[in-house]
């Protein structure tokens, strides 16, 4: 069986029966890391990613580097209460936020932190990404709340993170930026990358003057196929709020003046892999 540069088998080919050893996720946070520089995801020495290694142990980047220019032998592991076990550099003086995360959502193997651009704006401006505008980002991630600020690397931070959490996959942070958080840390990169296009989308509904989100009636169609899709793994709850006034399934239905928003009740979902 053939693998790509990461490890990870090729299209088709049968899923890995072991998990990666400490070296690939070396090499895997290395990676990912260099694909947010590239992006424009993070600039000069922002952003920091994470990988659970097992129940005691986190394997982090270091503080004070560029996320583009890591090597594998550049990152630390620290134990569940962020005093550094080896490495050479010093931790983030944010791997608590990693860790809560870790405590509140055993499901979770991999953590992206990063600034993108489009996503950090809204957060800098106090708008959560909480319409379901794009179904894809409906069954991918449900919705995007804005924490409140906390300042970086103080229980402050953890403190306005912790009751979101354990509801959703991928947190706005006001002022500061984008948590995200997966099953491994390539879903969770992948969802760092959702965050961001979907917030460009939500930018030109904002600059257009209108947003026509489905109705009740439609999301619960979404979130039926959503418990069904093979790349979405987390259990998490979807408190979406929909703009309309029936349940029709017509947009037309809910372009009037007066209409009231509709709660959806949050739903936990079970999906499969």
């Amino acid at each position: 069986m053939r693998a790509n540069a990461l490890g990870y088998a090729e299209p088709g080919a049968l899923p890995p029966t072991v998990m990666p050893s400490e070296r690939q996720y070396r090499r895997e946070i290395v990676f990912f890391g260099r694909s947010l520089h590239d992006r424009g995801y993070v600039a000069a020495m922002d952003g920091n990613l994470s990988v659970r290694l097992d129940e005691n142990r986190i394997l982090a980047t270091p503080t004070a580097m560029c996320k583009g220019m890591m090597r594998p032998s550049d990152l630390v592991i620290v134990d569940q209460n962020g005093r550094r076990i080896s490495g050479r550099r010093e931790v983030s003086s944010e791997i608590a936020m990693h860790l809560l995360i870790y405590r509140l959502r055993p499901d979770v193997r991999g953590i992206v932190h990063a600034h993108p651009p489009t996503a950090t704006g809204f957060a800098a401006a106090g708008i959560p990404l909480n319409q379901p505008l794009v179904c894809e980002v409906v069954i991918g991630l449900g919705s995007i709340p804005l924490a409140r600020y906390g300042t970086p690397g103080t229980p402050e931070l953890t403190e306005a993170l912790e009751p979101l959490v354990p509801h959703y996959d991928a947190l706005l942070m006001s002022n500061h930026g984008v948590v995200a958080y997966g099953v491994d840390l390539h879903h969770a990169y992948m969802k760092m990358e959702t965050v961001e296009h979907f917030a460009q989308i939500a930018l030109v509904t904002h600059l257009l003057g209108h947003q026509q989100p489905p109705g009740s009636a439609e999301l619960e169609k979404l979130l039926v196929a959503r418990s069904k899709y093979q790349g979405s793994k987390s259990s998490a709850a979807l408190p979406i709020c929909v703009t309309g006034q029936d349940d029709e399934d017509n947009h037309e239905s809910r372009r009037s003046p007066d209409s009231t928003p509709v709660q959806v009740k949050p739903r936990r979902v079970t999906r499969h892999s």
